[in-house]
């Protein structure tokens, strides 16, 4: 987790800093934190438009500039060809509906986090995905 929290300091997101790290057999697999696509201004240039517009954390995901800690995480393994069937992924908050979705379908099997999010529908389909979620107090 304390590498997921180093991941995180990259952010270039002015609401949330959040890491990610995907492992496996005691091997990091992957990282990523939340910000703009490659090559695109980030907020810290534009500023945040949810901010601007009043939206709640855990609503409205499509109205944010930035990929997901655990997205980036997941692309970054696919880019390089690294399979996560069987995989952890440590994060510092409990992932949103989005990201639970494509951590189901990449295969991992287990998610830590150091912190909560308020996403009932991404603890709903976890839990129906039978993914193991454990909460590590810093």
């Amino acid at each position: 987790m304390e590498i997921a929290v180093l991941v995180s300091s990259r952010t270039t997101c002015l609401r949330r800093q959040v890491g990610a790290v995907i492992v496996k057999d005691k091997r990091l697999l992957s990282t990523g934190y939340n910000g703009a696509p490659v090559g695109l201004k980030h907020c810290a240039e534009l500023g945040c438009l949810r901010e601007k517009l009043g939206v709640k954390s855990g609503e409205k995901h499509e109205l944010c500039r930035a990929i997901h800690a655990e997205q980036n995480a997941i692309i970054q393994a696919a880019t390089f060809g690294v399979p996560l069937q069987g995989a952890s992924i440590y994060i510092t908050h409990f992932p949103c509906v989005l990201c639970s979705k494509m951590i189901i379908n990449a295969g991992i099997k287990r998610i830590v986090y150091s912190q909560g999010y308020p996403d009932q529908m991404s603890q709903d389909i976890l839990k129906e995905a039978r993914l193991k979620t454990e909460l590590l107090k810093p």
